[in-house]
């Protein structure tokens, strides 16, 4: 087992592609003249786990705290969601009435202002679940192309059909309503237009809530959003993505992506009932899960990630009601036109549509999100799932920020905020780990040399963790592999080199000054040297090269040099940001499609592909597959590999890498370090 990769995360995922598997087939076996229904996904039977005769529980779950800024305090929505957090996060969700409206209903914008606006909705299995290896919820892509209207339409004449009127009724009574039917009722299925491209809000003038910083479609790049610093747009994070839903349409268990903030507003529309549960309540949330909801046969108890994992598949409903009995607490919101609900970091939430509405939603992080970011960074890590947003790169670029920030407006002697303590002590331990990393690796024989100036994402190619500031490579593999992994990574050349951004002196830099000024946590912070080794100096100056790029750096190499099971045709873990289109990026192999519910987009294949069509274009992999292409034929004599002066003049990628940059060398061992 790799470090930070257990091997559970495969029987997992191998243990749902055989579910899936078999829903295809029932889906395929039919013929001409005989067509076998999908029954099964949408039988409802008795299900003893979840004690639904007496709903007298509806009324213990207490109502999450609600938010009626003013006029004033509604300018600015970063600042004020930095205001109530450490309150209202102590619920997990909190309701915001704003104090302002729009102008231009949503149906006008959808229909008017976006003429051929479509979308496809989800068949939803209106029933609870096993959750065993033969008895499994999935929702299928196969609802069915409307307009904004068509669907409207067609909703409330179920509704009408239900409870001949369209009248809204009161919450209680149709949250009896859904529990009931969800246990036992005749309704089969429902249909939901979920992660659908786009916004509702208008582009007209006069609206005065569109033309707020409230606008979804504006808020996660806001200046004091984190979110600012990514360089491509992701539909459903830094974009927002609508939600049309119809009586009894739901949104399964789940966390946000990363952990990040959501803000969802219900444009029109009958309520929505939302549940959530604290962050800080997400373990136990998760123990109830797995010793409650899911099966062991598609579950071991000895794999605590494995509920994580299939929790990302967003099917997951069962009643509150478990979590009550079990000690976890609740809290509801009940969602009406005109108001937002915020998700904050870790907390799981589910909930339900009382009758035709859209609403809309996006994430957004702020300073005081790193902790919490990083801790799903390496959650994802450990079941090697390709993160969406570039963790590392958000981290250096906002500790910039504040760092320019405090130069330019306050004194050295003023404090700072709560809010960018917890991102300059994220930024902190990560500098002084990459640091020592670094310094492990030259001491066990590694050069060091500057990145390419590109604009790629690099991605480890053992945990998926995104390489912003430094990552190595080596002879025998042509993967790129992060430095959470230390020096302990079964590589037995001679040939590594490790990668840093050509500002990571700058970085240091930064860091240091956190650390002066920060004197009265400098006691935070000396954990760190004592688990290092005890001739490390934190910050040391280590010598690096100059890795240029060369005229053909963007030329594909041939893909006769391949080792260690690298493929021909193979893409690297590398993706290209374009500034000017969209780049969404693809779901990794722990995902299993059936389960998939977010991040559906209307981006074409062919520019979704980008990555695949460069096909190890990264100047670091070339130094390799020349490098041993030239040690092979002997155009490089081992002796250049001892002690070369640097040259007079810059390199280009064929040369540097005969280049010995650190000169020292140590016969010590150092153990591996496990970074958190």
């Amino acid at each position: 087992m790799v470090e930070g990769l257990p091997c559970s995360s495969m029987v997992i995922t191998d243990k749902l592609v055989a579910i899936k598997s078999r829903e295809l087939k029932r889906m395929e076996a039919q013929t001409d003249h005989d067509v076998v229904p999908i029954r099964d996904n949408f039988l409802k039977r008795k299900i003893e786990k979840f004690d639904l005769d007496d709903l007298e529980w509806i009324e213990k779950i207490p109502e999450c705290m609600v938010f009626r800024p003013s006029r004033e305090e509604f300018e600015d929505p970063i600042e004020y969601l930095e205001k109530i957090a450490p309150l209202a996060s102590c619920h997990g969700i909190c309701k915001i009435v704003s104090p302002i409206r729009a102008s231009v209903p949503a149906g006008i914008v959808l229909m008017r202002e976006k003429p051929g606006f479509k979308f496809t909705t989800r068949v939803q299995p209106l029933r609870l679940s096993e959750w065993s290896e033969d008895d499994q919820v999935s929702f299928f892509m196969n609802g069915r192309k409307y307009t904004f209207r068509d669907f409207e339409k067609m909703a409330n004449k179920e509704f009408t059909r239900r409870y001949s009127s369209t009248c809204s009724l009161p919450e209680k009574y149709i949250e009896e309503e859904f529990w009931n039917e969800i246990c036992s009722g005749k309704t089969q299925s429902v249909e939901y237009a979920c992660d659908i491209d786009g916004s509702a809000f208008s582009s007209s003038l006069l609206d005065q809530l569109a033309n707020s910083k409230w606008n979804l479609k504006t808020l996660s790049r806001l200046p004091k959003s984190t979110l600012r610093h990514t360089s491509a747009a992701i539909p459903g994070v830094t974009d927002p993505m609508l939600y049309i839903g119809m009586l009894f349409s739901m949104f399964a268990w789940h966390v946000e992506d990363h952990y990040l903030y959501s803000i969802n507003y219900h444009h029109c529309g009958a309520s929505k009932t939302w549940y959530g549960v604290p962050g800080h309540a997400a373990s136990e949330f998760e123990r109830v899960v797995r010793d409650k909801v899911y099966t062991h046969d598609i579950m071991p108890v000895d794999q605590p990630n494995a509920v994580f994992e299939v929790l990302l598949g967003k099917t997951t409903m069962f009643p509150p009601n478990l979590l009550l009995d079990n000690g976890v607490p609740v809290f509801k919101a009940v969602q009406k036109p005109g108001e937002f609900v915020i998700t904050f970091p870790g907390a799981y939430h589910a909930g339900f549509s009382h009758g035709f509405n859209c609403g809309e939603a996006v994430n957004f992080a702020m300073s005081q999100w790193f902790p919490m970011g990083n801790i799903c960074r390496d959650r994802y890590a450990l079941l090697r799932k390709t993160p969406l947003i570039p963790h590392e790169e958000l981290l250096c670029k906002e500790a910039l920020f504040l760092s320019h920030e405090r130069l330019q407006t306050s004194s050295s002697n003023n404090e700072w905020d709560s809010s960018s303590e917890k991102c300059i002590d994220v930024f902190v331990q990560f500098m002084r780990s990459q640091h020592y990393a670094r310094w492990l690796h030259v001491n066990t024989g590694a050069r060091l040399l500057y990145k390419s100036d590109i604009q790629a994402t690099i991605y480890c190619g053992i945990c998926r963790r995104d390489c912003y500031v430094s990552h190595f490579m080596c002879s025998c593999s042509l993967d790129p592999i992060c430095l959470h992994h230390g020096v302990d990574v079964n590589c037995s050349c001679a040939d590594r080199i490790v990668f840093v951004r050509r500002d990571i002196k700058d970085l240091e830099a930064i860091s240091m000054s956190f650390e002066a000024r920060a004197a009265k946590r400098t006691e935070q912070f000396c954990f760190l040297s004592a688990t290092c080794d005890e001739t490390y100096q934190p910050y040391c100056e280590m010598s690096v090269g100059i890795d240029n790029v060369s005229t053909d750096a963007h030329r594909s190499p041939s893909t006769s040099n391949v080792c260690n099971g690298f493929k021909a045709g193979e893409s690297p873990n590398i993706n290209f940001a374009d500034n000017e289109s969209s780049v969404v990026q693809e779901s990794d192999d722990s995902d299993v499609e059936v389960f998939r519910v977010k991040r559906r987009s209307t981006t074409s294949i062919e520019n979704r592909s980008i990555d695949e069509a460069i096909v190890s274009d990264l100047p670091e992999n070339q130094v390799f597959k020349r490098l041993k292409k030239a040690l092979d034929h002997g155009f490089i004599p081992d002796e250049s590999f001892i002690e070369v002066k640097p040259p007079p003049s810059p390199v280009n990628e064929f040369q540097v890498a005969s280049y010995e940059i650190n000169e020292s060398r140590s016969d010590d061992e150092f153990s591996s370090i496990k970074w958190g």
